[in-house]
């Protein structure tokens, strides 16, 4: 069998065009740029090389004023939202480093300046921000604290004698850790550190987390007077990326260095905030910074679409064993075990990518006035939260896959899987640990979105959870119209083609969310009546992550469900009833895989039969026989340029030619 030779390249066409959703102009002017040989993938495993090698593409980036869409219009930007996270995930496709320096100088640095400083802040470095004659480190994580960022031990004590903050690591584990530029590149950095101060008569007090503008080097390269940084050196992947540490000795700074939109210092040490509540304020701080967790999850997901789209490629030429009485080999893709492998996680990368250009679009939404709706802001970062992990464990999964699906060549450099791997390995714990961030989706549906959440201790929240038990509302997407329709006329049966339902599936992922949703909340009101509040949280703690990854889940699904939506009103696709029905195949993979991979929880709570469970795998081998022929379409679809994804080993032609 000789695939995809009489599938229309018009479907790839419709299925990149409706998968590239609001910003596909973007997307499309960004493949056009990394067209230039110099974004072609290299794997450089010299440091010295790599770092000089992002950096030169970061300045031809600034050069093109692509970095302009992250700032406001009277910063000097476009404030473009969607636009500048978009663009940055693009670059993930040609390097991880090139991504995470983009996103560290103007998503980070840039962004803790634009968003926590106000007009002077704006005036003397935005510019310089985008033109990159300043360049920038964003200090929060410390070696003994990293999600726990209230926890910080670097402090900022304000001396009224001098109108400076002076700057100290008091102790081995304040040193700031991991931190992209802080070992060569950076000038300077975005200090997150404990603020205390006094006014006229008082006790020095701390005021909590605030951010600093700290110069760190000088214009030679030197570190400034009492800033000690080094080298992280060799890493798992990421060599582009000059991660370093930092230690403050006392180091002083001008009291204008706090960026002070939501805390500031007097001349006289008296301290003032627009928001009294310290947990409110510092959760409002670190709501505006939540751009930087959803390009992560992003740029993750377009790594390992480029990881699929290359062993697709692999799988649809690469050719093992004779089939009795044939004299050619079969191909990869021909074996249903291959398709398993790949077509399941080419159909969660679709599923994503839906997802996250909602959640792109709820940022952009959220984020462009200067003051966004509270409620909004954090539904946006529970929503974030959970798609960064979800995109990033699927990164992580996805490439590892592809990597043993293309055997002995999937593991040559040269052929970029082993490069992705590495550098996509830590975006699980970056900006979040996963698991940390998971907890933080169950803890807002749990407490249902009330005031101060965010600022619970494990205690209190788990008392807030122990009086929420009770029917909660199903907060739906975007696509609940669609959604509740597809539930009102869906058919429950027992019959395996029920299965292929919309309305079924959709069923089956709200009926586990709200089931471990209310139990879990049960759990924690039973527990705490007899125990600490925080061992009854530690002691359901699985269930909670359970409970968080149900509802991630079905905010995909939902998410997919409208990408076909929009696929059908969209002019260019229309009339392509083949687009719509691989989509709607591509979307009961999703849905069933999922299922599949819980369908322990599903037969143990009653919600499959033993026969039923049995029928959703049948449905999974149905669905990825019938994909086979649009695997090259699939991957098409994704939009990856071509010098992207041309390895050596699609090359097969090309072995004993001289480079």
């Amino acid at each position: 069998m000789t695939p995809n030779t009489e599938i229309s390249p018009q479907i790839a066409e419709h299925l990149r065009y409706t998968l590239d959703g609001r910003w596909r102009e973007v997307k499309q002017k960004t493949r056009e740029q990394m067209s230039n040989e110099i974004f072609r993938p290299v794997y450089m495993p010299n440091t010295v090389i790599a770092r000089a090698r992002a950096l030169e593409q970061l300045r031809i980036i600034a050069g093109e004023k692509a970095a302009e869409d992250n700032f406001r219009r009277e910063h000097g930007g476009t404030g473009d939202v969607g636009a500048a996270i978009t663009m940055v995930e693009m670059l993930a496709m040609s390097d991880l480093s090139l991504m995470v320096k983009a996103g560290v100088q103007w998503g980070l640095f840039g962004g803790a300046v634009e968003n926590l400083g106000t007009r002077r802040h704006h005036e003397a470095y935005v510019r310089r921000i985008i033109d990159l004659d300043i360049l920038g480190s964003f200090a929060m994580t410390e070696t003994g604290h990293g999600s726990d960022v209230q926890s910080l031990e670097t402090t900022a004590a304000y001396d009224r004698e001098t109108d400076e903050f002076v700057i100290h690591s008091p102790t081995p584990t304040a040193r700031k850790d991991y931190i992209g530029g802080a070992a060569e590149s950076a000038t300077m950095a975005a200090v997150f550190a404990q603020l205390i101060s006094a006014g006229p008569g008082a006790e020095p007090q701390s005021h909590g987390v605030h951010c600093f503008l700290v110069p760190i080097r000088d214009d030679d390269g030197n570190d400034m007077p009492g800033v000690t940084t080094s080298d992280c050196d060799y890493k798992g992947g990421l060599p582009g990326v000059d991660n370093g540490r930092i230690v403050f000795d006392h180091v002083r700074i001008p009291r204008d260095n706090l960026l002070n939109k939501y805390g500031d210092v007097a001349a006289d040490g008296t301290y003032s905030s627009p928001i009294e509540n310290p947990n409110r304020r510092f959760f409002t701080m670190l709501g505006t910074l939540v751009r930087g967790r959803v390009t992560v999850g992003g740029s993750a997901a377009a790594a390992a679409r480029v990881a699929l789209d290359i062993a697709t490629r692999y799988a649809l030429q690469r050719r093992q064993f004779s089939a009795p009485g044939e004299d050619t080999e079969i191909l990869l893709m021909d074996y249903l075990v291959h398709q398993r492998r790949l077509l399941p996680l080419i159909a969660q990368s679709y599923a994503l990518q839906f997802a996250q250009n909602e959640l792109v679009a709820k940022l952009h939404e959220v984020q462009t006035p200067e003051t966004p709706d509270p409620e909004e802001q954090r539904e946006l970062e529970s929503r974030a939260a959970g798609l960064k992990a979800a995109n990033t464990w699927h990164a992580t999964r996805a490439i590892q896959e592809a990597r043993e699906a293309c055997g002995g060549a999937g593991y040559l450099a040269e052929n970029r899987l082993i490069a992705l791997r590495g550098d996509a390995d830590v975006f699980t714990t970056f900006e979040g640990d996963n698991h940390v961030l998971m907890q933080l989706v169950a803890k807002e549906l749990l407490t249902a979105y009330a005031d101060d959440v965010k600022g619970m201790s494990p205690a209190e929240w788990v008392r807030f959870a122990a009086n929420m038990v009770g029917d909660r509302v199903m907060k739906r997407t975007a696509a609940q119209a669609i959604m509740q329709t597809l539930v009102d006329t869906r058919q429950d049966n027992e019959e395996e083609g029920s299965l292929f339902n919309r309305g079924t599936q959709v069923k089956m992922f709200e009926d586990r969310e709200e089931y471990l949703l209310s139990t879990v909340a049960r759990r924690l009101q039973s527990r705490s009546r007899e125990m600490d509040a925080l061992d009854a949280f530690n002691e359901v703690q699985d269930h909670v992550l359970h409970a968080a990854t149900a509802h991630i889940d079905r905010v995909i699904l939902e998410a997919f469900v409208a990408g076909i939506a929009s696929c059908q009103d969209a002019e260019e696709t229309r009339k392509d009833e083949e687009t719509l029905r691989v989509l709607n195949m591509v979307c009961d993979l999703y849905a069933l895989s999922v299922i599949e991979d819980d369908k322990a929880w599903y037969i143990e709570h009653r919600y499959l039969s033993t026969e039923r469970a049995k029928a959703v795998t049948r449905g999974i081998n149905e669905r990825c026989r019938r994909l086979q022929p649009y695997a090259q379409a699939l991957v098409d679809g994704f939009g990856i340029p071509e010098q992207l994804r041309d390895v050596p080993m699609l090359h097969p032609e090309r072995i004993g030619q001289d480079d």
